[in-house]
Order: structure tokens, then C-alpha cells, then sequence
């Protein structure tokens, strides 16, 4: 493991595509955010121990794999698993794959459900990094954001994960919602900050078909501000930089030895396993996806069947369009290579390196306006298969 290198260094980004990672979604909530379309369960928690029975019996299923430097439990809502649901989990991943000695063993809470007790019982089982849904330090934002806890209570999360002896904290910052100010965000980030967490992430509030959010934007609710957006997200480079923190991804700051492992792995084009329903696996250089709804899930592994479908098969131009766009994200960028030339060598590609968007520095393609990584992708997107 390479922990000991700067958060965006290239030698990090790339030494990533060996590590060994596993994902296990966790669907349970106690309600739907508005802005939400993740896979999840509202109140089906008495579901919990049936759907830790599956996820042990896929992970007793999967193939041979090297021990795992990350695990990654995202959600969902994790923290909503008993401390000793969630070790039995790990017990499996343990067994088999098995860890290596200095794994990094993630998992996402809210902040109500961090209570001291529980946050050092899972200390305890084996997890060493909590990713926090903190959002705002804005209490009328969280209304607005549909969440149930308060600013107060993400500072008592956080200050039980450190009692707890928990060697990173994450906080999770959503910014633009509808009513929010730069100023009233300019607050959120200056107390995150005076937590001193380890990783920030920061995404923009998105407006995703088929929430509530989307319903009421469609209806005429206010949508964020892309301007106001883009305001806020050089106001979290700006302040999180002076901090000391290293942004490694568009929406990702670490100190030094605190980036997320797993996430490393996805955007260095790694293989990974994954467990649980919607999860999403890159094995055998094959893409797959588990059923989506916990009931169907639930149903095929407890029939002894693999939940896993749409197997996706990436070969030749598009495993290396994938490389590309995967590495776009992160600060290091990516070594050019076949795809990389293609894009900067195309007359959008040459658009976006004159406008300062990208740029080539030595073999590496890097995206210098993070701001506009998606318009870069889209480039990569559009080029002509190069395989004929």
C-alpha cells in the first residue's frame, strides 16, 4: 500500500488499479431524501438479518480473490445494521477474500444514528474509517434537504468516531440547495473544517428524474443555481486548500493518507466484488449489477441463485475510452494512451486544451477546470471508434 504518497499524486492514482476492494450496498433508511435515487429501503429494517444471511452466502459464493486492502459499505444507510450485523459481514469478508493487515474498512452513517455506543461497537468489529452525511452546518439547508439531524448532532458524530478511535473521518457536503447562500455555505465549510475531518467531499445538489426533488422541479419549484453552484464549488476549493486539504477528485479533499481506498480503485479502473442489492461488481474484466429492489434480492440468493445481471463485457476501445474517462476525474489525471491522443488530437479536444480545460503534461492527460470534467467526457464519448 501507498498511503504514505501526496493524495493527487499520479503515483498513487495509478498504483490504485492493483489494489483489491470490495463494495457491500446496504439499502436501509428511516426515509427518502428528496434528492435521492440511490437503492434504498424505508422501513424494512426488520429485513436486516435475512439480508445479512444473503450478503454472507454471496460473499461465500464469490470467486477466489486476493485479500482486500478497502471495503467499502455504502447505502443506504449502513449505521442502520447492529454492530454485530455489520461484523458478520466483515467476519465473511475476513474469511474469505480475507483482509490485508492494514485494510481500510469503511462505512457510511448519519449522523443521528452515531451514537457513541454504536460508533465504538463498530470501532470495535473492525472498522477503522466512517463516511458521515453531514450535507450542511445550516440547519434551515438540512430542513430544506429533507434530512433529520442537525448540525449538533453531526458535531457529536464526529467527536464519538474520534473517542472511538477511528483512524479517518469523512464529512459529506452537499451544496446549492434551493435558499442557500454563498455565504450561508462559506459557514458550512468553516465548521467542517474546525472538526478537522480527514476527507471532505462536496457534491453539488443534482436534480435526478424520478425523485421528489425532480417531481417538484418539474412542477416549478426552484432549481439549484448552476452559477451560484459554481461559485460554491471554488469557494470549497479555496477554503479546503488553505486547510491543508489535497483535492485527488473532483469532489474529494484528503490529508495525506486518508483518501478513500475504494473509491481509488473504481476511478484507476480496477476489479472489484460486490455484494448486496444494486450493487455494482468489475470482475473478470466483466460488469455487473445485483437486482435492484431488496425483496428481489433476497428471493435469489435465498434460492441459492446468483442476483448478479446485465453482464457487460468491455474490450478493446471501449475498456480504453473507460480507462480514460475513469481517470479524468481524479486531479493525477490519466496516461493518455490510445484514447487520451485521440481526445487531444480531435477538434473538441483541441477546444477544450486551448481554453485551459485539459491539458497534456509528459504522457498524463489532466483535466485543469475540474469544473468542466464533464465536458471532456463527453468529448472522449463522442470520438469515433479507433479499433478498425
Amino acid at each position: 500500500m501507498t498511503a504514505a504518497l501526496a493524495p493527487d499524486s499520479a503515483a498513487l492514482a495509478d498504483a490504485a488499479h492493483a489494489w483489491s476492494t470490495a463494495y457491500v450496498h446496504v439499502p436501509f433508511c428511516a426515509r427518502v431524501c428528496p434528492y435521492c435515487d440511490f437503492a434504498v429501503s424505508v422501513g424494512s429494517d426488520h429485513l436486516a438479518g435475512r439480508f445479512v444471511d444473503a450478503v454472507v452466502a454471496e460473499i461465500e459464493a464469490a470467486p477466489a480473490w486476493p485479500a482486500l486492502d478497502a471495503v467499502y459499505l455504502g447505502g443506504g444507510t449502513p449505521s442502520r445494521l447492529s454492530a454485530e450485523q455489520a461484523a458478520r459481514i466483515l467476519r465473511a469478508l475476513r474469511s474469505r477474500p480475507g483482509l490485508a493487515a492494514d485494510a481500510q474498512v469503511s462505512l457510511e452513517a448519519n449522523p443521528e444514528d452515531w451514537i457513541p455506543a454504536h460508533s465504538a461497537a463498530l470501532r470495535s468489529a473492525g472498522f477503522n474509517r466512517v463516511s458521515l452525511g453531514a450535507q450542511s452546518f445550516d440547519d434551515d439547508v438540512l430542513r430544506r434537504l429533507g434530512r433529520v439531524h442537525s448540525a449538533e448532532d453531526t458535531r457529536r458524530a464526529v467527536a464519538a468516531s474520534r473517542i472511538a478511535g477511528y483512524a479517518s473521518v469523512n464529512l459529506d457536503l452537499i451544496f446549492g440547495t434551493a435558499g442557500e447562500t454563498l455565504e450561508s455555505w462559506r459557514a458550512t465549510l468553516e465548521e467542517a473544517l474546525l472538526l478537522q475531518p480527514d476527507h471532505v467531499s462536496c457534491y453539488a445538489l443534482t436534480v435526478e428524474l424520478g425523485t421528489r426533488l425532480g417531481r417538484e422541479v418539474a412542477a416549478g419549484a426552484a432549481a439549484p443555481d448552476p452559477d451560484l453552484q459554481a461559485d460554491m464549488y471554488e469557494l470549497a476549493v479555496e477554503l479546503l486548500g488553505a486547510a491543508g486539504m489535497v483535492r485527488y477528485e473532483v469532489s474529494n479533499w484528503a490529508r495525506p493518507g486518508h483518501e478513500c481506498r475504494y473509491n481509488l480503485a473504481v476511478w484507476a479502473g480496477a476489479e472489484y466484488l460486490a455484494f448486496g442489492p444494486a450493487a455494482h461488481r468489475h470482475v473478470g474484466g466483466i460488469r455487473s449489477r445485483n437486482l435492484r429492489r431488496l425483496s428481489d434480492y433476497l428471493e435469489e440468493v435465498e434460492a441459492g441463485r446468483s442476483p448478479a445481471r446485465g453482464d457487460e463485457h468491455l474490450d478493446g476501445w471501449g475498456a480504453e475510452v473507460e480507462r480514460v474517462f475513469l481517470g479524468l476525474r481524479r486531479t493525477a489525471g490519466v496516461e493518455a494512451g490510445r484514447a487520451g491522443l485521440a481526445l487531444a488530437g480531435s477538434a473538441e479536444g483541441r477546444r477544450l486544451l486551448d481554453a485551459g480545460v485539459l491539458a497534456v503534461e509528459g504522457e498524463r492527460l489532466v483535466v485543469r477546470r475540474p469544473l468542466l470534467t464533464d465536458a471532456a467526457e463527453r468529448a472522449l464519448l463522442s470520438l469515433p471508434p479507433a479499433d478498425r
